[in-house]
């Protein structure tokens, strides 16, 4: 597998115990490699109207560019957010033994 054919993806979570959560079923469910929970961060952003401030968890994660739909549709069956925050970055480069160990990881039989 090539660099190309994995993604990083950005997930923000209202708590860690939340982005925790979302991290071990993603990656139990093998849609992710890898999980970095970073926070708290303070997000500002406008929300029906509003100009909001709060302190949010952000999830990194690392898995392969054809799981990011099933990916994002399984963050959003799983998140609280009415709109959860899924941006899917393509990756360039990467280090020839970490993309190997990530498709290991995000191996699914059949």
């Amino acid at each position: 597998m090539n660099a190309e054919d994995f993604v990083v993806v950005l997930v923000t979570a209202g708590s860690a115990e939340e982005a925790s959560g979302l991290a071990r079923a993603l990656i139990d469910e093998r849609l992710a490699g890898c999980a970095n929970i970073v926070g708290p961060i303070r997000s500002i952003f406008r929300w029906q109207g509003a100009v909001e401030d709060a302190a949010e968890y952000m999830l990194i994660l690392k898995a392969r560019a054809a799981d990011a739909d099933a990916l994002a549709t399984r963050v959003a069956a799983l998140h609280s957010y009415d709109v959860p925050e899924v941006l899917v970055l393509p990756l360039h480069a990467g280090a020839a033994a970490y993309l190997a160990w990530l498709a290991d990881a995000t191996s699914r039989p059949g």
